[in-house]
């Protein structure tokens, strides 16, 4: 049996094809200084190749992803053409006289090693994106055919070291059933994209390109997180059985879609879906969210080269608002920054970038940004119920700045008889200790709170949780970050407003009997999650979970807490 880390659930059987690509032999040999000109011509025309390829491919990644996720191809693009990296390696075929293909693998090699010299899960997993682009570019100098998962012919579960994003866009669902891979993690693009797919998927394994041969039969379940390679009769029957159960579970699930979150004794809690795009929208629907709880607008402004403008982001807003029809869109202002940068604009080169110039702070340092995407929410907002959210925000002055910039927009607006909300909403995104602290000021000044618990997880235990050797101290269920949350809540209630949670707390289900005995009204995640956190909801009593929180709050340690959880989700039979 091997393990791996699950990130697509399913449970497939069928054989291996071991995917092996054969190692890319690079001529270290100079050139004279005749073959200069001809070198760069070669490298120049299998860059062109190379883009028209990443084109085709981003076109299919929008036909299965949707826009979001095909934005991906259009970073791709962006590197291959980058000024910077061409000048690079011409100068060394110019001045060191190497040949196309070994000045290529040199300048992407160093970007490949400088990023995964960081110790940030998310800019490590970046680096197979440069190896993608890297390889191809090699491959086209070289005339050496690039393989298409699309072709192959019989079903079979994939296992190879790794799979870049542009094979994982080329995956024909009806061959390929399952993978499996050597590297990865769950932030990486391939595990995102095989979410998307929905296709059983486990990743970072370590070896199992070693410890499978082509043609092994195999069971993959990617729900408990194991792969049985050649297994006899009664395992087969066993996970023939656990699959059964599994789909059977699913359908019960899909069925509660439209049935409200409400407790046993009647306490109603606000399910919504975060999403990205208009396509993220759709699928919202699918599967039963009463409203988009986190619509990340920064996605309009990556994977491109200039930002978008007013018009564009106003006719992207006003697309959702008409999918949505009459539902709340809780839309946060761009979060730029941290680990998503713009290749357009000049990020300053800073240590801590997640305590940097990121966020908020963009906006309100570029105040045509600001102005743009402000008066595109407002104008969408004539034809859906938008509330604006703004990130990152650590103090009063913060959010009354924003307060005035909005009226002088809306006075502007209202001049031109343009028209918008008059009263729409306005809240915050508590992820920062200083915003959970002074909750009780900041609630006199907005309509909601919407707590996004991975940054004050984060911010809070000074923990990166991209970070391997100290991802053990991220924890969620501190005492410290509960006490946060609970001030929060209590902050809103006092003021009668509302608070929700966007982060991965909201779908973790061994947590969400806390999060509602805390007195949380709203939670928003991933729509694939939504049916079966309502159906734990829906078993609930709002009583006992009031004194399960309240029992919590008095413990003292990560162990404690999760003791106390564990033990009342097995008395109430909820998981």
């Amino acid at each position: 049996m091997i393990s791996g880390i699950s990130v697509s659930p399913g449970i497939v059987f069928g054989k291996a094809l071991l995917f092996k690509e054969k190692k890319i032999k690079i001529n270290k040999n100079k050139i004279s200084s005749q073959n200069i000109k001809t070198e760069i011509k070669k490298f120049l025309k299998a860059r062109k190749k190379s883009k028209n390829q990443i084109k085709e491919i981003k076109i299919q990644a929008k036909k299965k992803f949707g826009k979001e996720k095909a934005s991906i191809f259009e970073g791709h693009i962006l590197l291959l053409t980058d000024e910077e990296l061409e000048k690079e390696i011409i100068n060394l075929i110019e001045n060191k006289l190497l040949r196309a293909e070994y000045a290529v693998e040199k300048i992407i090699q160093e970007q490949i090693n400088s990023l995964e010299e960081i110790k940030d899960e998310y800019l490590k997993n970046r680096s197979i994106d440069i190896r993608d682009i890297g390889n191809r570019l090699l491959k086209n100098i070289l005339n050496i055919k690039i393989i298409d998962l699309n072709n192959i012919k019989k079903k079979i579960i994939l296992i190879t070291n790794d799979l870049t994003p542009s094979q994982t866009a080329q995956i024909n669902l009806k061959k390929i059933i399952g993978f499996a891979t050597n590297l990865g993690g769950k932030t990486s693009h391939t595990s995102i994209m095989a979410k998307s797919l929905e296709i059983p998927a486990i990743v970072g394994i370590g070896n199992i390109t070693k410890k499978i041969k082509n043609g092994d039969f195999l069971i993959l379940d990617s729900i408990h997180n194991k792969i049985i390679i050649n297994p006899n009769k009664s395992k087969i029957k066993k996970f023939k059985n656990e699959k059964k159960i599994y789909h059977k579970q699913q359908k019960k699930l899909i069925s509660l879609k439209n049935l409200s979150a409400i407790t046993k004794d009647g306490r109603i809690i606000k399910i919504g879906s975060n999403i990205g795009n208009y396509e993220d929208a759709i699928k919202s629907k699918k599967y039963g969210s009463e409203f988009i709880g986190l619509y990340r607008t920064e996605f309009l402004f990556m994977g491109r080269n200039n930002l978008p403008s007013e018009e564009e982001q106003f006719q992207a807003y006003k697309s959702v608002a008409k999918k949505m029809i009459g539902k709340n869109i809780i839309i946060r202002t761009m979060d730029i920054g941290g680990d998503k940068n713009l290749s357009y604009m000049n990020f300053p080169k800073e240590e801590n970038p997640f305590l940097g110039w990121r966020a908020i702070r963009v906006s309100i340092d570029n105040k045509n940004i600001l102005y743009d995407q402000l008066k595109a929410i407002l104008r969408a907002s004539a034809f859906g119920k938008f509330k604006i959210m703004f990130p990152m925000i650590i103090s009063i002055e913060e959010i009354q700045y924003l307060k005035q910039e909005i009226e002088k927009i809306k006075n502007k607006l209202r001049k031109k008889k343009i028209n918008f909300d008059e009263n729409i909403q306005l809240g915050v995104m508590i992820e920062t200790p200083a915003s959970a602290i002074i909750s009780k000021y900041l609630a006199k000044e907005v309509d909601f709170f919407s707590i996004g618990t991975n940054d004050l997880t984060q911010y809070t235990l000074a923990v990166d949780r991209g970070n391997d050797f100290i991802s053990k101290l991220y924890q969620t269920m501190s005492p410290s970050i509960l006490y946060l949350i609970k001030k929060v809540i209590n902050s809103s209630h006092k003021e009668k407003k509302w608070t929700g949670i966007c982060g991965e707390l909201a779908s973790n289900k061994k947590y969400i009997s806390l999060l509602i005995g805390m007195g949380i009204d709203e939670l928003s995640m991933s729509s694939i999650s939504i049916p079966t956190i309502k159906n734990i909801i829906r078993k609930i009593s709002f009583i006992k979970a009031k004194k399960l929180a309240k029992n919590v709050l008095k413990k003292s340690t990560v162990k404690e807490v999760k003791q106390l959880i564990k033990k009342f989700n097995e008395k109430e039979n909820l998981l």
